[in-house]
Order: structure tokens, then C-alpha cells, then sequence
């Protein structure tokens, strides 16, 4: 069905998809799509996989700068950047990995950058009702450098805080510090 729309919006932005270079596009623009959406297919639980375990740890976890690439809704370009996901642990905590499998999950669907750092927030807090969720998402945006306003070196940067992250100084402000980069 899409290789059928590619075919149909190649001729109608005037090229030839009989041409060479051409003739195999529809099929790999259709196996980009189905890649770069494989995010509809998932669930929560399913990526969390049972990977949520009782212990007693009381301190920040954070796994940060986890790459990511997605696609805006706007104009189907893509944006891609980091992610900081971090946790205050009420009992429960997951496996590592899986924080990473949710920013990959949440991204590989059509979005908005706000929505993104949103959801990959609120599905940590469902999973573990954690005393804290801190995502940072800091990203650039094809559609603000390839069109409209041109600016090549413009990153955007969303937070969703939740819990002693957007309650007690203190915890936003170690968070913050936590994902600066270090020099080396």
C-alpha cells in the first residue's frame, strides 16, 4: 500500500518511477516506514518484559544520553538527539536496558518532542510508582534545518518532571549535574 503512494507521489512531484534509480524506492521507502513506526506494534509490558524488580535501593537512577531518531508528525522529517531518563526508586526498579527500550519504543512513532519526553515519563511512573521521574530529551529537528527557518545549530529541549524531581530542589538540581557532559 505505501510502495503504491510513493510510486504516485514520485510522479506527482514530476520524476519517473519507471527510472533506474527509481525503481526499487516505493518498496524500500515502504520498509523505512514500516521501521521508523514499529513503535505502534509495542506495548509497555511488553517491553518492560517482566524486568521489574523489589529492592531497596533509594537513589537516583539514570541512564543518559540513550540516542534516539524519530519522526515529526508535522512534516514526516526526522529528529533525533539524546534522552536522559532518570528514577527515585519506591521499592521497585527495572532493568536498565529497559529504559532504553522505551525511549526506542515511544520514538519510533510519528511525534512531537514534548509528547516523547511526556510519555517515556509516564510510562516509568505507571510502571514502578517510583518517588521521582526526570526524562530530558535534547534534540534537532530536520524540519527546522532542511526547511522553514534554516537554523542548523538549533536544539530543542523538553523535561517532564514528576515526583522529588519537580518537588525538592535539591534532587532536580543532582539530576541536572548528573547529565552534564564530563570532560575526559
Amino acid at each position: 500500500m505505501i510502495a503504491r503512494l510513493v510510486k504516485d507521489l514520485l510522479k506527482e512531484i514530476g520524476e519517473d518511477p519507471h527510472r533506474d534509480g527509481l525503481l526499487k524506492t516505493p518498496e524500500r521507502v515502504e520498509r523505512m516506514f514500516e521501521f521508523l513506526t514499529s513503535g505502534y506494534g509495542q506495548r509497555v509490558e511488553d517491553v518492560l518484559n517482566e524486568a521489574i524488580f523489589r529492592e531497596h535501593y533509594d537513589e537516583i537512577v539514570l541512564v543518559k544520553d540513550i540516542d534516539f531518531y524519530s519522526l515529526c508528525e508535522h512534516h514526516l522529517l526526522p529528529f533525533f538527539g539524546k534522552c536522559h531518563v532518570g528514577y527515585l526508586p519506591d521499592g521497585k526498579i527495572v532493568g536498565l536496558s529497559k529504559l532504553v527500550r522505551l525511549v526506542e519504543m515511544y520514538s519510533r512513532r510519528l511525534q512531537v518532542q514534548e509528547r516523547l519526553t511526556c510519555e517515556i515519563a509516564d510510562a516509568i511512573l505507571k510502571a514502578l510508582q517510583p518517588r521521582g521521574v526526570a526524562v530530558i530529551i535534547e534534540a534537532y529537528h530536520l524540519c527546522m534545518m532542511m526547511r522553514g527557518v534554516e537554523k542548523q545549530n538549533s536544539r530543542a529541549i523538553t523535561s517532564s518532571m514528576h515526583g522529588l524531581f519537580r518537588d525538592r530542589l535539591e534532587t532536580r538540581t543532582e539530576f541536572m549535574q548528573l547529565i552534564q557532559p564530563r570532560n575526559t
